[in-house]
């Protein structure tokens, strides 16, 4: 389904949510940036202390799968507030970005090597 949904379409959705809910009078980019941190966080916290062959394991059990793909939305739920309330075109943003991703990992200096651009 991803490859039919828009990200405009996904924006309506959480925000009919929270306006059916009267919850856009508690948002403002602070509390949003503080739910997506919070929620990346529990996706995070899934993944504490298991080596790769666990978390392999994780992603094959159904339940793990599911809780994973709840915590993961919830971060994705909280990114779409965040770009409806500041109007972030997340498309325009995630494009620019890679372009400037480019630049700092060019593939000659980057391939296979995860340091950091300018170390």
């Amino acid at each position: 389904m991803d490859n039919s949904t828009d990200i405009d379409e996904l924006k309506k959705v959480v925000q009919k949510f929270c306006e059916d809910r009267e919850w856009t009078k508690f948002h403002n980019p602070k509390e949003l940036a503080i739910g997506m941190s919070t929620k990346a966080g529990e996706l995070l916290q899934i993944f504490r202390f298991k080596d790769e062959i666990q978390m392999q394991e994780m992603l094959k059990n159904p339940k793990k799968k599911k809780d994973i793909s709840e915590e993961l939305a919830d971060v994705l739920y909280y990114v779409l507030l965040f770009s409806n309330y500041t109007g972030i075109n997340l498309t325009e943003a995630l494009k620019n970005k890679m372009k400037l991703n480019e630049e700092h990992y060019p593939v000659k200096k980057s391939f296979g090597n995860n340091r950091k651009y300018n170390e």
